[in-house]
């Protein structure tokens, strides 16, 4: 089974574009779009070291970069990183498969919101969380959200994480710290190396 973002984009070409604009349109709104960077900017110092994985078009990358942090986000898709640059000029934006993710530097933390990880081909799951873990720095963690329904079960994703090397730390329900349960309908999951 293949990318699923891949797979959204060959059967209608437009998808990237109205994502960009839908975004884009919440933004002018006024809609909150920043819940997942706030968690993230209280984890770690101004001035961290900040990988987005999966960044998309920009906004969760973009907000931790106005916080004052040196943020790199990575998406496979190139015109998703073009948004990026447009929206939110000022961090490295790289155009990248997650499962190849290879950078020189480590980072304080690394957050992958936004259903990424339900995306992503099932059968580089294991990798691209292995891979993230290579890129981070002492003491640091990964965190990641996704919701329920999405073709990823929590229970498959907690023996990834176990494979990959990582432990969960934290578990909440929701960005906004609500506590994670057997009911709950969406994980986020701050890890640790192992």
């Amino acid at each position: 089974m293949e990318n699923l973002w891949l797979q959204k984009i060959a059967e209608n070409p437009g998808h990237s574009r109205w994502y960009i604009d839908r975004f884009r349109k919440l933004a002018k709104d006024g809609a909150d779009l920043a819940g997942e960077a706030r968690l993230i900017d209280t984890m770690v110092p101004r001035g961290s070291r900040v990988l987005d994985a999966g960044c998309g078009a920009g906004r969760v990358g973009g907000f931790l970069a106005a916080a004052g942090h040196d943020v790199t986000g990575v998406d496979l898709d190139p015109e998703l990183i073009a948004a990026a640059e447009e929206d939110y000029p000022g961090p490295r934006w790289l155009t990248g498969d997650l499962a190849e993710l290879e950078l020189p530097e480590r980072f304080d933390v690394i957050v992958c919101a936004g259903n990424v990880m339900t995306f992503v081909a099932p059968g580089t799951r294991v990798e691209i969380l292995r891979r993230l873990r290579l890129h981070l720095a002492e003491g640091a963690r990964v965190v990641i959200g996704f919701g329920a329904d999405r073709g990823y079960a929590f229970d498959d994703f907690f023996v990834d994480v176990a494979a990959a090397g990582l432990a969960p730390d934290v578990l909440l329900s929701t960005w906004d710290l609500r506590p994670f349960g057997a009911g709950s309908d969406f994980l986020v999951a701050l890890l640790r190396p192992v």
